[in-house]
């Protein structure tokens, strides 16, 4: 395309495993074209005046990498933001915080002997670093969208899971196959990995396909049970509450505060 005709900026992708961590995002985008692609729903549309691609990619690692692939390839996304929950690992990190990844890894995968444990075959990658820059950015939109819990969540939902004061960590964020629901489980993780924060079943298959891809990504979560024994309980409550209200607040601080894009395959991040 020549230079009197640019090519317009790449739009953001936007993913989220369950609708319900999509609808608020989505209810912003009313005007969103809608498109069926390997059975997924795709929304094109503009969020605080930047070009975005919303897609929710179902639950689990193989849906999650299909779906980021099917995104890159069809909307030429210039960076990938994962929104959502996840279960807490680390002592520190509270339901109702927020979590950005400064990297992912896959704590189900292990090729040994051939390989080392937890490294994905034939790359020599076991952690998968999130861009730098956007980490920083969804960190500081994460501490200004979350710095008025009462305005943002209403009295009953503040007192209910106690976000009083939501904290925003950054972290390695692992990935796996499974639902942690036990202490055992979460333990085990610990004892495994003592410096992740967060678990869930999706980022580090997305950010695997961003690093293939050579896409900046950067996953956001937040916090909605401890990966113990009450998880089932807690996560069901915490989606239904709280989780498309965090995220659809991030989000869109993230996209207000980005400066306007440069180009093609150039978003503000």
């Amino acid at each position: 395309m020549d230079s009197a005709h640019p090519a317009p900026p790449a739009p953001l992708g936007l993913v989220a495993a369950l609708r319900q961590e999509l609808r608020e995002l989505l209810e912003l985008m009313p005007g969103a074209q809608r498109r069926i692609i390997g059975n997924r729903e795709f929304w094109l549309g503009e969020l605080e005046g930047h070009a975005v691609v919303a897609v929710q990619s179902r639950v689990g690692k193989v849906a999650a990498a299909a779906t980021t692939a099917t995104l890159i390839a069809h909307y030429g996304v210039g960076a990938v933001v994962l929104t959502g929950i996840a279960g807490a690992l680390a002592p520190g990190v509270a339901v109702g915080d927020v979590v950005v990844s400064s990297e992912l890894l896959q704590h189900d995968l292990d090729g040994s002997p051939f390989f080392p444990r937890w490294e994905v075959p034939l790359t020599g990658v076991s952690r998968f670093p999130a861009d730098a820059a956007l980490v920083e950015r969804a960190a500081a939109a994460a501490r200004a969208a979350l710095a008025d819990p009462l305005a943002l969540f209403g009295a009953q939902t503040v007192q209910a899971f106690g976000l009083h004061a939501p904290t925003v960590h950054t972290g390695l964020i692992v990935s796996g196959d499974r639902f942690v629901r036990t202490r055992q489980d979460s333990d085990t993780l610990r004892q495994a990995l003592p410096d992740a924060l967060a678990v869930e079943m999706e980022g580090a298959a997305i950010a695997q396909v961003c690093h293939e891809w050579g896409l900046p990504f950067v996953a956001i979560r937040a916090i909605s049970d401890r990966a113990d024994d009450d998880a089932h309980a807690d996560f069901s409550r915490f989606l239904r509450e709280v989780c498309a209200r965090y995220g659809a607040a991030v989000v869109r601080r993230l996209l207000a505060d980005a400066p306007p894009p440069a180009g093609a395959r150039s978003p503000a991040f």
